[in-house]
């Protein structure tokens, strides 16, 4: 019946294929070719039947599902609703869209739960009882505020004591490692000491400091502390960049035990420690670096994979008598962060809006990740329920730039382990799978369903 009744005609067409499809499905509906109660093929059969992605078909059902135009039922399928409203759209949108048809799986971004009308709200309440005044640059007297919230809420448990005269207001996590590193690098050859398969913000922050940075191998407890101690004799290293509660792209959580080793080797070699915690986004078991060594050690997080991205609003908890240090810089850099940001980001983490907004991405997270779990897990995944990622160890057969290329064919986007390695390193043979969820069930469970089925068949692809 697909065959004859709506096939968009994709040659005669301009734009997304998805695009396309829904325009031909919004015709069908209204002219009634697809009759209310009508149900739509599955989204790998029609991809097949008109020669596109199964990602495009995917995309084009949840646009026409947010429209109204289609409803899905679990275990039924998607069927045209039962109605007759035109939705209120315009053929062109408004906003950007990307021209992209693949299904990108490899920026973390946070979910959308919400909080875009918590923050406005915010926004009027500070509109009308926000003395603060919108004219000069903000100052240690008008962040105030900013940095009390940030103590309440990274908390004595994990960062050890500390207060507000210890914190350090950034644009974002990347911008307080920056200046962390600025405050800790000197000589005419500076050295950073990190994972050897580790988030690239590190390197790219080493590259504009001119630092060498040498990578420590990792084991499935995090950093080997022999291996470290190793790298210091070799290459010496005024600083250690690490994530030690939530590793990206492993996600390894480093025990305790563990951080007590690393802890002692950096005052035995006068090292510090730089601890970038931006990807961990529920409650800390492990206290961090900076209370197990408060004098050498900073903490760095933000809010941008817990709460909002578009806030951009990043901290460092400095080691003991280090915060002032660590100020200037930052006002050599960016003089301080807009006073509005300061004022909605402590409206929100001093009112508890922020802990609820947390709540609800951690819970839209562990249902992305236990989709994936259950499409990947008979392969070799390491996962965490607090954690909008994957890292899925390749089986014999594939490697990694390998497996890439196989699923950029099939229209999934995914980060190989080559991109958190450092140029001269060695990469395992893995892959990095974000489970964004502004990506519709339905799209994500097919993309993961794709790269089992791609797992399962390597010799098929070995043009790749």
């Amino acid at each position: 019946m697909i065959d004859t009744i709506w096939p968009p005609d994709f040659e005669k067409s301009t734009g997304p294929k998805y695009i396309v499809l829904i325009q031909s499905l919004r015709g069908a509906v209204r002219n009634g070719q697809l009759p209310i109660g009508e149900k739509l093929p599955p989204v790998r059969e029609l991809a097949w039947q008109l020669g596109i992605t199964p990602g495009t078909v995917a995309r084009a059902y949840k646009m026409a599902v947010e429209e109204g135009l289609l409803e899905t039922t679990v275990g039924r399928g998607t069927f045209v609703a039962n109605t007759r409203s035109e939705p209120d759209l315009v053929s062109d949108p408004l906003l950007p869209i990307s021209q992209s048809e693949d299904l990108d799986l490899r920026p973390v971004r946070v979910p959308d739960v919400g909080q875009d009308r918590i923050i406005r709200n915010v926004l009027g309440i500070l509109s009308k009882g926000c003395h603060t005044p919108y004219v000069g640059c903000a100052t240690s007297a008008t962040d105030l505020l900013a940095r009390q919230a940030v103590v309440n809420w990274v908390g004595s448990d994990l960062a050890g004591r500390f207060g507000a005269d210890d914190v350090v207001l950034a644009m974002g996590a990347q911008n307080a490692s920056v200046i962390a590193l600025q405050c800790c690098l000197h000589g005419n050859a500076p050295t950073v000491l990190t994972e050897a398969v580790t988030f690239p913000g590190v390197r790219h922050a080493g590259r504009l400091l001119r630092a060498e940075v040498i990578g420590v191998e990792q084991d499935q407890h995090g950093l080997r502390p022999d291996l470290l101690e190793d790298a210091l004799r070799r290459h010496g290293g005024q600083v250690l960049v690490t994530s030690a509660q939530a590793h990206s792209p492993t996600t390894i959580q480093t025990p305790l035990e563990r951080r007590q080793e690393i802890a002692e080797l950096a005052r035995h070699y006068n090292l510090q420690i730089i601890e970038d915690d931006c990807h961990a986004i529920g409650t800390a078991d492990t206290p961090s670096y900076r209370a197990l060594c408060p004098d050498r050690a900073w903490y760095i997080g933000s809010l941008t994979k817990s709460v909002s991205a578009a806030l951009r609003f990043g901290y460092l908890v400095a080691p003991e008598g280090r915060a002032q240090t660590a100020r200037h810089v930052a006002q050599s850099n960016f003089y301080g962060l807009a006073q509005p940001i300061l004022d909605i980001c402590a409206e929100l983490i001093l009112t508890g809006q922020a802990e609820r907004i947390r709540e609800q991405v951690l819970k839209s997270i562990r249902s992305r990740v236990q989709l994936a779990v259950n499409v990947l897990g008979s392969w070799d995944i390491r996962w965490r329920p607090d954690l909008p990622f994957i890292w899925l160890r390749l089986p014999q057969g594939w490697r990694g730039s390998t497996f890439v290329r196989a699923c950029d064919a099939e229209g999934i986007r995914i980060k190989s382990a080559d991109e958190y390695v450092l140029s001269d390193g060695q990469a395992p043979n893995a892959v990095r799978i974000a489970l964004p969820s502004d990506v519709a069930e339905p799209e994500l469970r097919t993309a993961l369903e794709l790269m089992s089925d791609l797992l399962s068949k390597p010799h098929y692809h070995a043009e790749y």
